[in-house]
């Protein structure tokens, strides 16, 4: 039996278009959930791992599968959608899974023979059995996998042609912020991988560099973080030789000995979610962590490069609390807190959030032609209507911010700065030239959209005037 796992690209996220750029290599990660899969199927099976990301492959020249899973999160359903259709057109069965179709049920269902709600792991082995026994059901819910049960992910089928291997430790986030649908398709609960399960994948990774795929990296209650240290110490003690990065919440600077065994363990950077400079914009967003009262933001990023970690920030552009100005604002508040890296994303209502319920309930989801308006739920693309920011403006500010940021001179005293301070200047100089490189491409991109939008509005604008006049002449 011959098994297709597939990973469908999205053509409109230039950071994953590494044919554009050599160091969008540093910018792209392993379909690891896919992996994971790989690692539960039985022998009788042989599988492929097809990531597009990398480029898509030509189907039609590949020997024909039993059997085709596709993950995707929303912006590559559309693709997801292509795919499923031309192998079910070859008479081949299709599962579909991931967080869209788990958000998107109904919309999923009628482009696919099955679908997998939740995590998969719980329920893949059935999958298999029953399109082996031509008794493939129409839905299953994997709801919350037992993490304690989770294999080792197969690093072997993608061997090739990345810079950064992938791993999960944890699952789960409390957080439960407004943009995110971690919470909704992970769970509050935070589970935590067997410590020696994360050591034996980590020493089956071929890349040097890894990312650590979590969500929150190391949680945010006092056992978490005791976990978290003794991973850290047991990563450190196998002596793995490899660089990781990961994400998490401020809280990673709040413990001088976590931070001192993170770095023993390899860690080289740290994702951190700021999303907006003013208290207003955290509260909006329910960003708790970062509202603590005396939380110094430049110290706390101080305290994790001092260990020799990068810190790249992330912010968020189009929150009601946002107003004309605010991209040279987080260009400045970046800067000010002394981070390496900026990312900054616009905001996004994806399914399953409670930002798409209000968002949807205040008709503000401008780019709303679905299924085929997914593929610029990017979190790069402005899709709904901003309270005091119009199209052109939001774009226009989202510029001005990566330009501020990235502009050449700055790059070179953050390099100097690392360099001076002993704190990787290599990395800090790859990821910054990655981003500034995009620029012009964004441009491109944002150029593109505009015109998308507009037409669509007009589209909108022309079928309402329609619906009018039908209901006069009735």
């Amino acid at each position: 039996m011959r098994l297709y796992l597939i990973n469908p690209s999205n053509l409109l996220v230039s950071v994953v278009n590494v044919k554009e750029s050599r160091w969008n290599r540093y910018r792209v990660w392993k379909p690891l959930s896919l992996m994971v899969l790989a690692g539960l199927t039985p022998p009788e099976w042989e599988i492929s791992i097809v990531d597009e990301n990398l480029g898509a492959p030509d189907y039609a020249a590949m020997p024909r599968p039993d059997l085709v899973g596709i993950t995707a999160f929303t912006s590559q359903a559309n693709r997801a959608y292509e795919v499923a259709t031309y192998f079910r057109n070859l008479g081949v069965l299709v599962v579909m899974g991931g967080i869209h179709a788990t958000m998107c049920l109904e919309e999923v269902m009628e482009r696919a023979d099955s679908v997998v709600t939740g995590e998969a792991e719980g329920v893949w082995p059935q999958v298999l059995e029953d399109a082996r026994h031509g008794s493939l059901k129409r839905r299953y819910d994997g709801g919350l996998a037992e993490i304690s049960d989770v294999p080792l992910a197969r690093h072997d089928l993608l061997a090739t042609g990345y810079a950064l291997g992938a791993i999960q430790t944890t699952r789960g986030c409390p957080l439960n912020c407004s943009f995110c649908s971690v919470t909704a398709f992970n769970g509050a609960k935070y589970r935590q991988r067997p410590i020696s399960d994360v050591v034996r994948e980590f020493q089956s990774i071929r890349e040097k560099r890894v990312l650590v795929v979590d969500d929150n990296l190391i949680g945010t209650r006092p056992e978490h973080i005791t976990r978290a240290k003794d991973m850290f110490r047991a990563i450190a003690q196998a002596k793995l030789r490899k660089e990781w990065i990961a994400q998490a919440t401020i809280n990673f600077a709040d413990d001088e000995e976590l931070l001192a065994l993170a770095s023993k363990a390899g860690c080289r950077g740290v994702f951190i979610g700021f999303e907006s400079p003013a208290p207003e914009g955290l509260l909006e967003i329910g960003k708790k962590f970062n509202l603590l009262k005396g939380r110094d933001f430049r110290a706390s990023v101080r305290r994790i490069q001092r260990h020799n970690i990068l810190v790249m920030g992330s912010f968020i552009i189009g929150l009601d609390v946002d107003e004309p100005g605010i991209g040279k604002r987080i260009a400045g508040v970046a800067r000010q807190y002394g981070v390496d890296n900026l990312n900054v994303l616009f905001l996004t209502p994806l399914p399953g959030t409670r930002l798409w319920n209000q968002m949807t309930s205040q008709d503000r989801i401008a780019l709303n032609t679905f299924p085929q308006d997914w593929k610029y739920y990017t979190l790069t693309f402005p899709v709904a209507c901003y309270k005091h920011l119009s199209l052109d403006v939001i774009i226009q500010e989202m510029i001005s911010c990566n330009r501020d940021f990235y502009s050449m001179p700055r790059i070179l005293r953050r390099v100097f700065s690392s360099l001076w301070q002993r704190r990787r200047p290599l990395i800090s100089m790859v990821s910054n030239l990655s981003y500034r490189n995009n620029l012009r491409l964004d441009c491109r991109a944002y150029a593109d959209f505009k015109r998308y939008s507009d037409k669509q509005k007009l589209v909108t604008s022309t079928m309402r005037l329609w619906v009018q006049a039908s209901e006069r002449e009735r």
